[in-house]
C-alpha cells in the first residue's frame, strides 16, 4: 500500500501556475498512491483530476468571496470505499498580533486503518500546541468501545480500527518539542523508524533561494504497524508546489 501526503499549494507551483490537472499527473507519476492525503486545498478540481479516487473533504475556511465561497482545507482520496468519515475542527485560540486561520483534520476509516490528515497553524506556536493536544483527543476517542449492535441509520455501526496514520504539515522542525509530544501521544515517526540516525530530508522552501530548507511534513504511524513499514521516500525534485511529497509504502 502506498500512501502520499503532499501539501500543494492550492496546486500551485514554484511556477506561479496553478494547475490542478498538473498536480494531478504527478502525484501519478511520483506514487501512484492507494491512498493521497492533500493539504492546502481550496477548490474540488483536485478531486475530478483524480476519478479513480473516493474522497474525504474538510475545510477550515468557509468564507464569502467574490464568486460563491472561499474554502481552504485538508482531503483524502482513496481507491477503496471508505468506512467512517470524520471532520474535526482544531483549536483556534485568540491570537491578536498574529496571523491565523481555523484548523482541521479529516479522518478516514480505510480498511484496517484510521488514516488522519492534517495542516497546523504556520504563525503561532501556541496555536500548534492547542491543536497538537487536539489530536491526541481525537486520537485517544478512536479508541474508545461503542455499541456494535443498533441497527442502521445514522446510529450504525462502523468499526474504527486501532491501527493509525497521521500525515500532513505540522508546521514544525524536527527538533521541536511538539514533534515529541506526537510520539508521546501514541506514534512512531515513519522516517525515524525506516532510517535511525539519519535526518528528515527537507520537504519545505527546497527550491526557494531566500531561506534554508527544512521538514515540516511527517507521516506518523501506531507502533504496531512499524514492521509494515517498507519504505519512505521523499522527492526533492518536484517544483509543482512549495512543498515535496511525501511518499510511503507499508505491506
Amino acid at each position: 500500500m502506498r500512501l502520499l501526503s503532499w501539501n500543494v499549494q492550492s496546486c500551485r507551483g514554484m511556477d506561479g501556475k496553478a494547475d490542478p490537472a498538473r498536480t494531478a499527473a504527478e502525484a501519478r507519476r511520483l506514487a501512484d498512491p492507494d491512498i493521497a492525503c492533500f493539504q492546502e486545498i481550496d477548490s474540488d478540481a483536485l478531486l475530478h483530476e483524480l476519478p479513480a479516487y473516493q474522497s474525504a473533504w474538510a475545510t477550515g475556511v468557509d468564507v464569502p468571496a467574490d464568486r460563491g465561497r472561499y474554502r481552504f482545507g485538508n482531503v483524502i482520496l482513496s481507491r477503496q470505499t471508505p468506512g467512517r468519515i470524520l471532520r474535526h475542527s482544531l483549536p483556534w485560540p485568540a491570537s491578536p498580533d498574529t496571523p491565523s486561520m481555523p484548523r482541521v483534520a479529516v479522518e478516514a476509516v480505510i480498511g484496517d486503518l484510521r488514516v488522519i490528515t492534517t495542516h497546523l497553524e504556520y504563525y503561532s506556536a501556541a496555536h500548534r500546541e492547542a491543536q497538537v493536544a487536539s489530536l491526541e483527543r481525537i486520537f485517544v476517542e478512536g479508541t474508545a468501545k461503542r455499541l456494535e449492535e443498533n441497527g442502521d441509520g445514522p446510529f450504525k455501526y462502523f468499526p474504527r480500527p486501532e491501527s493509525a496514520i497521521l500525515c500532513g504539515d505540522f508546521n514544525m522542525k524536527p527538533d521541536e518539542p511538539l514533534h515529541e509530544k506526537i510520539r508521546q501521544i501514541g506514534f512512531v515517526d515513519a522516517w525515524k523508524a525506516l532510517n535511525p540516525g539519519k535526518p528528515h530530508p527537507p520537504t519545505f522552501r527546497v527550491h526557494e533561494a531566500k531561506e534554508a530548507p527544512y521538514c515540516c511534513d511527517y507521516v506518523f504511524v501506531t507502533p504496531d504497524l512499524v514492521p509494515r513499514l517498507r519504505a519512505m521516500r521523499v522527492d526533492g525534485a518536484t517544483q509543482v508546489s512549495d512543498h515535496q511529497p511525501v511518499i510511503v509504502e507499508l505491506a
